[in-house]
């Protein structure tokens, strides 16, 4: 099944670009681009896409202003925001106005492959050092609020060893590093392939949807060290 994909960035090089690596994609079309948010709309309304990669930093609607119409809109509309901002703050502001994925513009093509890839099929997507940026944030908060309490600090790592495997607890660990697949493999000396398979089997195993979840999930249960 064909997905369908707009693009809208006011650098036309920029655009070009990513409508290159996008049609190396036999599974993706890119059906229109524009160059400011003021056209998403009505390049919505004509082309009906799956997937709008919308940068962030536009001169007469910006990114964030044109997801915000767009999803009030149409509830269902699935954005990605691109970005030169890896920021707490704008991230949090992006997926607030409704964004699906917030990637950074110095990804790889396979970052932004797989983020189509996953947005498209309802899952949301961050880029992997935005990712961790967020998570160190979530665990300074919960180490703050356990302060003075009776429950089990923050910073003690409990492995979950007995739903995952240590392969995965180690990939689940560099995901929450903010490592990408690439990254990974590179890490842990395997395959980029046998990566995504750990990730896929995580991700079953942990009942999400996608990699920000399971990065959240384990936070939230002490199962990973963000450093």
């Amino acid at each position: 099944m064909t997905t369908k994909i707009i693009i809208i960035d006011d650098h036309q090089l920029f655009r070009e670009g990513v409508k290159r690596i996008l049609d190396f994609e036999s599974s993706f079309e890119v059906l229109a681009e524009g160059d400011d948010g003021s056209e998403a709309m009505e390049l919505v309304e004509k082309n009906n896409p799956d997937v709008v990669i919308m940068d962030i930093n536009m001169p007469h609607i910006n990114g964030i202003e044109a997801t915000r119409q767009l999803v009030e809109k149409y509830p269902e509309s699935k954005v990605i925001i691109l970005s030169i901002h890896d920021d707490e703050n704008y991230v949090t502001h992006a997926l607030k106005t409704g964004a699906r994925g917030y990637l950074l513009k110095e990804m790889d093509a396979d970052a932004l492959i797989e983020a189509v890839k996953v947005v498209a099929d309802g899952g949301s997507y961050l880029h992997p050092k935005v990712t961790h940026n967020l998570v160190a944030e979530y665990r300074r908060l919960a180490a703050e609020e356990g302060q003075g309490s009776d429950r089990r600090p923050a910073y003690e790592i409990r492995r979950p060893l007995h739903l995952l495997t240590r392969r995965e607890c180690e990939v689940l660990q560099l995901l929450a590093d903010g490592q990408s697949n690439r990254g990974i493999g590179e890490t842990l000396f395997i395959s980029e392939k046998t990566v995504k398979n750990h990730v896929s089997n995580i991700l079953q195993k942990m009942n999400v949807n996608d990699r920000t979840q399971a990065v959240v999930l384990a936070i939230k249960n002490g199962w990973v060290e963000v450093r």
